[in-house]
């Protein structure tokens, strides 16, 4: 008889943005003359910029022509699209890496979940909490997150809770914790749009580095960044022999249609002597087959320098996106955080409400949707996510619905 992965039985309810659509297609069910605004779920409403159009064609009209037909490409990403994302994305870092560091993919969010399948099924993980679910669920899939706790927690995975009082960044966990074996850290936040800085980001790698541990860094929102920040890990003196680090096209360059994403594992990064590079070549030349030649030449146009300057306006627009719902939060006098180097606005509940209240009275009595802080973690309780990525008319819309509402 067949037996089932015991593990899936163990995940609380479903995925938390299928917990909000299925809400908010409720809510649009029964009231079809109400406008809805979505704040919620980070996609992106902006057209794809003229040069990814313009490659996008070009590579279809290759795929009409027997003598520039492309079939099965390179499972690990076409060298035209690895040596741009190290020239152009690390070079203007000053970070030197190798194109067959770089693993193209169809998304962060695949590479962050798959990740783990490199590494020994009973694994001890550390997470932020509030914590992007990905990074919890995908472990817990596989066994090394335990059971779940009535508390939101598992009892196998290590929360560092990233709060008011600590401004959101995860502190080093005390020596007389075991260290864990794979730590996630997400700069920009996902959701508390929080960021860090070189100093603290120097004692994680110092930490990983002394106990052992691998630090996996997303750094999908990067792009955001307007102070004088770390974009990348590998700005980090060590990185490379602790830390392997996803980034993705989806909010860069507005590929959430699309799909393309990267990861970089450095040749230095070894466990027991063995090349993790090696391990999730294997991994990924077996289960995956490649992002499509279409995309690849998408995200190569989004390297060129016309490229480059039309997803910087693109970035403008969502990042003065973030600005107007920042100052119109903060002028209701509500506690806010992110919107400056990040697409993403964390705020307290007002009026002692709870994160699902909240969402609920902004969904009923507003017709906006944002996202409940106790869905990435008990460390959200009392705490919700607005994004930037709506339209700017849509954007100014929803902060004068809250504030008539409040």
């Amino acid at each position: 008889m067949a037996r089932i992965n015991e593990n899936y039985t163990r995940l609380p309810g479903s995925y938390l943005f299928s917990d909000i659509a299925k809400r908010v297609s409720a809510f649009t069910a029964a009231h079809p003359d109400r406008s809805i605004i979505r704040l919620g779920i980070g996609d992106v409403t902006r057209p794809l910029a003229p040069s990814v159009i313009s490659a996008l064609h070009q590579a279809v009209a290759e795929q009409a022509d027997a003598a520039t037909f492309r079939g099965y490409g390179p499972e690990l990403g076409y060298d035209f699209l690895r040596q741009k994302i190290a020239d152009v994305h690390y070079g203007r870092l000053g970070v030197k890496i190798d194109t067959d560091e770089i693993f193209v993919s169809d998304g962060a969010k695949s590479d962050t979940g798959n990740i783990g399948d490199i590494f020994a099924a009973d694994s001890t993980v550390a997470v932020c909490d509030p914590v992007y679910p990905v990074y919890v669920d995908t472990n817990a899939m596989a066994g090394k997150a335990g059971h779940y706790q009535s508390s939101g927690h598992w009892d196998r995975i290590l929360y560092l809770p990233c709060t008011q009082e600590n401004g959101f960044i995860p502190e080093i966990p005390s020596p007389h914790v075991p260290a864990p074996e794979l730590i996630y850290l997400c700069f920009p936040n996902n959701p508390t749009g929080s960021t860090i800085n070189a100093i603290d980001l120097q004692d994680w790698v110092d930490y990983a580095r002394r106990n052992g541990s691998v630090i996996f860094y997303d750094a999908a929102y990067e792009s955001y960044i307007t102070e004088d920040l770390p974009h990348s890990i590998y700005e980090i003196e060590g990185a490379r022999e602790c830390a392997i680090e996803f980034c993705s096209f989806s909010k860069t360059a507005g590929f959430t249609g699309i799909r393309l994403g990267f990861t970089v594992v450095p040749k230095e990064l070894r466990i027991d002597g063995i090349a993790l590079n090696s391990l999730w070549a294997r991994r990924q030349s077996t289960k995956f087959n490649g992002a499509s030649y279409l995309t690849q030449r998408a995200g190569e146009a989004v390297y060129s320098e016309q490229g480059q300057k039309e997803i910087r306006e693109t970035i403008a627009y969502y990042q003065d996106n973030a600005r107007v719902i920042r100052e119109g939060l903060l002028a209701m006098g509500w506690s806010v955080f992110g919107g400056k180097n990040a697409p993403y606005i964390w705020l307290k509940t007002p009026q002692n409400l709870s994160s699902w209240e909240f969402f609920d009275l902004l969904l009923n009595k507003a017709g906006v949707v944002g996202t409940p802080g106790s869905g990435f973690g008990p460390a959200g309780e009392g705490y919700f996510r607005l994004t930037a990525f709506g339209s700017a008319e849509n954007t100014a819309a929803a902060i004068e619905r809250i504030r008539t509402l409040f």
